[in-house]
C-alpha cells in the first residue's frame, strides 16, 4: 500500500467518524408511569401518570402530555388537567386524592382523557373523563364520575378502543379485585352504554389495553404487584374485542435494571406500519418487593411472528430508531 493510499484511507476513516450519527432514543424516554402513547395531528403524544419528586416541574396531581415528532425528542406540555379543577373530587371531602393511569381517545376532532381517581377508602374507586379540542389540552372534566367501583370491583385503569365499525369499547378494572369489565360507550364518549359480560383472562391484574391487527384482537394487560419485580405484561387474543380469550402468555418481564415493567400501551406508525410498546419500569436491580424510587417510561419496537403472535420484548436501554411522521 502506497503512502498516498494510506493517507486517503485515513482521511476517509476520519471523515466518516466525524459525520453526525443519527439520533436514537435511549430509555427512559420520559419520567412517570402508565404511559398511553397515540398518534394525533402528525405527532406522537404520550400521557403518563406523573411521579412527584423534588425535581418535578409539575404538581403531583396534574396530568401533562409529552409530544414528539420522531420518538426521540420529547417535549412536556403545561398541565393539561389539574385535580384542583375537578369539582366532584373537591366535594368528596376525602383527604389525599390523586389521579393516575390516563387513557386517551379521539373522535370527530374532540379528545377524551379518561383517568383513575383515588384513594379508595373512604371513597370508592372512580374513573373520570375530561374533554378538549386539542391533544395538549386544556381538558375540562365533565362534572361527574364516569364509573364508580364497589362490591369488590375497583374502577381503575380505563382504556377506550374504537373498532373499525365505529363502536367504542370501554375497558376497566383490576388490582385487588382483578376483574375485567367492558362496556360500550355511548356516541358522545362520556357515558357508558351496555355492559358486555366477559371472562377475565388468565393472570389478569390490571391495565388492560386493546389493539387489533387484520381481524385479530390483542388484549394485553399487567400481571403481578405494581411495586413487585413480578409485574409483567401478558396478552390474549380473540376474533372479537370482547373475547372469548385465547391466552398467549407473558411478553415482557423484569431484566437487569428494568424491574417490574408494565402498565403499557401499543401504538403504530401510520405509514410504515411498525408497532411499538410504551411501558413503565423501576430503574433498579432489586429483585425483592417492594420496589421503590421513581418509575420511568420506555418505548421499544414490537415484532410479530408469522403466526401473528407477539414476540418476546426484552427491556433495553436502546430506544426506538427515529421514526418521523412527516
Amino acid at each position: 500500500m502506497t503512502l498516498t493510499t494510506t493517507c486517503r484511507s485515513l482521511f476517509l476513516f476520519l471523515a466518516a467518524a466525524l459525520l453526525p450519527l443519527a439520533a436514537q432514543a435511549a430509555n427512559p424516554v420520559f419520567p412517570g408511569a402508565d404511559p398511553h402513547v397515540a398518534v394525533f395531528e402528525g405527532k406522537y403524544w404520550a400521557y403518563p401518570t406523573h411521579t412527584p419528586d423534588r425535581r418535578a416541574q409539575f404538581h403531583a396531581f396534574d396530568f401533562v402530555a409529552y409530544s414528539s415528532d420522531d420518538l426521540v425528542d420529547w417535549k412536556a406540555s403545561e398541565p393539561i388537567l389539574k385535580i384542583e379543577d375537578i369539582d366532584w373530587i373537591k366535594a368528596d371531602g376525602a383527604p389525599n386524592h390523586w389521579l393516575w393511569a390516563p387513557g386517551i381517545a379521539e373522535k370527530d376532532g374532540k379528545y377524551y382523557l379518561y383517568y383513575s381517581v383515588g384513594p379508595q377508602n373512604p371513597t370508592p374507586s372512580r374513573i373520570g373523563v375530561a374533554v378538549s379540542d386539542r391533544p395538549d389540552g386544556p381538558f375540562k372534566d365533565i362534572g361527574k364520575p364516569l364509573l364508580t367501583g364497589g362490591d369488590g370491583f375497583e374502577a381503575i385503569d380505563p382504556m377506550v378502543f374504537q373498532d373499525k365499525d365505529g363502536t367504542a369499547y370501554f375497558y376497566a378494572g383490576g388490582s385487588a379485585g382483578a376483574k375485567l369489565r367492558i362496556w360500550k360507550l355511548k356516541p358522545n364518549m362520556v357515558e357508558l352504554g351496555e355492559e358486555i359480560t366477559v371472562d377475565t383472562p388468565p393472570n389478569f391484574t390490571e391495565g388492560a389495553f386493546m389493539h387489533e391487527i387484520d381481524g385479530t384482537y390483542y388484549l394485553s394487560y399487567s400481571h403481578g404487584g405494581w411495586n413487585n419485580p413480578n409485574y409483567s405484561v401478558h396478552y390474549a387474543t380473540s376474533s372479537s374485542p370482547v373475547g372469548p380469550w385465547d391466552y398467549q402468555g407473558p411478553i415482557l418481564n423484569s431484566r437487569g435494571r428494568f424491574q417490574g415493567p408494565g402498565h403499557h400501551s401499543f401504538f403504530q406508525h401510520p405509514k410504515s406500519g411498525q408497532w411499538y410498546i410504551a411501558y413503565h419500569y423501576w430503574p433498579s436491580k432489586k429483585t425483592e418487593p417492594p420496589l421503590t424510587g421513581l418509575r420511568q417510561c420506555a418505548i421499544q419496537p414490537v415484532t410479530f411472528g408469522s403466526d401473528g403472535k407477539i414476540e418476546k420484548i426484552v427491556p433495553t436501554r436502546g430506544g426506538p430508531e427515529p421514526a418521523p411522521l412527516q
